[in-house]
């Protein structure tokens, strides 16, 4: 497999990253064991964690024009799992290819005639749900690879504005420790500093009803993280 797919399949959990040394993470033998011994591997896998690039790439893919695959996208319909920022500073959205082909196998009506009335109101307000799609599934796919409460808790701050997360954790030394351990960008964030700007606003929570969400989360997620902290003192201010 090639790096860009062996990191997609460690996004969506299909390949299981043990603990992080330095940053990085480190994979077990077991692990690596067990995806190689899976059913058809290597295809069985690069066939979970195909993307297409784009509206083009996925009108193609399901048979329609590229204008009603963004329609559908922006309306909520398809979810991105990733990005990538392009030479012009425009965010091009990644969906992966199985998706989309059980999406047109199961709504088959939806690729064809007049948009619904609730995505005609959403069309109408100008709407753009792709980047709210894209960080709800992100973060969710962060907090299933841990259990660990004040891991959970970074993963939450990651996502609010600055000055949520200062109002939620008015410890500077919880504060310090939900930065310590927060997630390092997506695998394909771009590091050109221009792109990274841009990309960077995908990364937080931006619509209020979308912001207080994630803040409703984080302060459950510091609850439990805190009350592992009174009780074992193992990570994190008590």
């Amino acid at each position: 497999m090639g790096r860009a797919e062996f990191a997609r399949a460690v996004q969506l959990g299909l390949v299981r990253a043990g603990p992080r040394v330095g940053g990085a993470a480190r994979f077990t033998r077991a692990e690596l064991d067990r995806v190689k011994a899976a059913e058809g591997f290597p295809d069985a896998l690069r066939a979970r964690v195909e993307t297409v690039a784009g509206a083009d790439a996925g009108a193609r893919l399901l048979g329609i024009g590229p204008s009603r695959f963004t329609r559908l996208a922006r309306c909520g319909h398809l979810t991105p799992v990733g990005y990538r920022v392009n030479r012009y500073r425009v965010v091009v959205w990644l969906y992966l290819g199985a998706e989309l082909r059980e999406f047109a196998a199961e709504r088959p009506g939806v690729l064809r005639g007049a948009a619904s009335e609730a995505d005609r109101e959403l069309i109408g307000a100008r709407a753009d749900l792709r980047p709210v799609r894209w960080r709800d599934r992100h973060v969710g796919l962060l907090l299933r690879r841990t259990s660990d409460p004040w891991e959970r808790a970074a993963v939450l701050a990651s996502i609010l504005p600055e000055e949520q997360v200062r109002s939620a954790v008015p410890d500077p030394a919880e504060r310090i420790v939900l930065a310590a351990l927060a997630p390092p960008p997506p695998y394909g964030h771009p590091q050109v500093p221009a792109a990274a700007a841009v990309a960077r606003r995908l990364l937080r929570a931006q619509p209020p009803d979308e912001i207080e969400r994630y803040r409703v989360g984080l302060d459950l997620a510091l609850v439990s993280a805190r009350g592992q902290s009174n009780v074992t003192g193992d990570r994190g201010p008590t």
